[in-house]
């Protein structure tokens, strides 16, 4: 079933932030906690120091109304910088490929700062900033 979720981006504080949320919203986690070390490295990129290889790539905490926040660290090693417009991204996870080329199209018209979707190790994935200013991340978890 489709769903969407709200996806935060931090500079290295995602664990503190969401340790956080945990007591606010008086929920757990849900799913794996994966941190940039499970994910394999992309062909020529450099190797991640201990710090960065501990931050946080995807995290997921239920808050109200059965709204899912996710999160994870941007790396400052790979030239990501937090800033206001680039923290906040709505995620929607479809239940097709076909659904996440739909939607990555009609959204992505007319904008900017686009990853067309593409096959990753987790399943199917893309992102793009909308004409309206607005962060929009696709997927399609691998069955």
């Amino acid at each position: 079933m489709a769903t969407t979720s709200i996806y935060l981006n931090f500079q290295g504080n995602c664990e503190d932030a969401f340790n956080h949320y945990k007591k606010v919203f008086k929920t757990d986690l849900v799913g794996q906690v994966y941190r940039m070390k499970d994910a394999p490295l992309p062909p020529g990129a450099p190797k991640l120091s201990d710090k960065e290889a501990n931050c946080i790539m995807n995290i997921a905490l239920p808050i109200l109304g059965g709204t899912l926040i996710m999160g994870t660290d941007m790396l400052e090693s790979m030239g990501h910088k937090l800033k206001i417009g680039n923290n906040t991204t709505i995620n929607l996870e479809a239940d097709t490929k076909e659904d996440v080329d739909r939607l990555y199209k009609a959204l992505s018209e007319g904008g900017s700062e686009m990853s067309a979707p593409m096959d990753m190790f987790w399943g199917y994935w893309g992102v793009c900033l909308d004409k309206f200013g607005i962060r929009w991340m696709f997927n399609c978890m691998k069955k």
